[in-house]
C-alpha cells in the first residue's frame, strides 16, 4: 500500500509549489474567462510558508512532491455562528496522482490544524462546472453551499 505523507511546505519545495500554481490556473482557465493570458499567480507562495495564520502542506509519495494545499485562517461574515474558518485553497494534485487520495489526505491534515487552532468551519471555493473537483471534495467531506453568479456589464 502506498503511504502518501503530508507536511509542512518549505522554501525548498518552492519550485514545485509554483509549477503546481501554475497547474491550477491552466485546470481554471477553461472555467473562468475572466483569468488574463500570460503568466499569473494567485499567491506569494514563499510569504505564505511564513505567516502563523496559514498552513501550507505538501503531499510526498517516496519522497516525490505530488500534491498541495493550504488552510488560511480568516474572520467569518459578523452575522454567522462562528468567528472565524479556515480556507482552503491551491489545492493541486499531479494528474498521474489524481483519484488515489491524495486530495483527501491533505485536506485532513489541514482540517486537523484547523481544528488543533479552534476553528469549526472549513470552506473552499470551486468552479461549479467543475465536476470532478466537486466529487473530490464531497469524497473528502465538503458540501455543497452558495454558487456565486456573474455579469460583465
Amino acid at each position: 500500500m502506498e503511504q502518501i505523507r503530508v507536511r509542512e511546505a518549505t522554501l525548498k519545495d518552492l519550485d514545485v509549489l509554483l509549477s503546481f500554481e501554475q497547474g491550477i490556473i491552466a485546470a481554471e482557465r477553461p472555467f473562468d474567462s475572466t483569468i488574463r493570458e500570460g503568466e499569473v499567480h494567485y499567491y506569494d507562495i514563499a510569504a505564505m510558508i511564513y505567516e502563523p495564520h496559514i498552513s501550507v502542506v505538501v503531499a510526498e509519495l517516496d519522497g516525490q512532491v505530488i500534491g498541495s494545499g493550504y488552510a488560511r485562517i480568516e474572520e467569518a461574515k459578523h452575522y454567522l455562528k462562528h468567528p472565524q474558518h479556515a480556507y482552503l485553497g491551491f489545492m493541486y494534485v499531479l494528474p498521474e496522482f489524481r483519484g488515489r487520495g491524495v486530495n483527501r489526505a491533505i485536506v485532513e491534515n489541514l482540517a486537523g490544524w484547523a481544528r488543533s487552532r479552534g476553528i469549526t468551519e472549513i470552506v473552499l471555493d470551486v468552479y461549479d462546472a467543475n465536476e470532478p473537483a466537486v466529487r473530490a471534495y464531497e469524497k473528502a467531506g465538503f458540501t455543497r453551499h452558495l454558487l456565486q453568479m456573474r455579469m460583465p456589464v
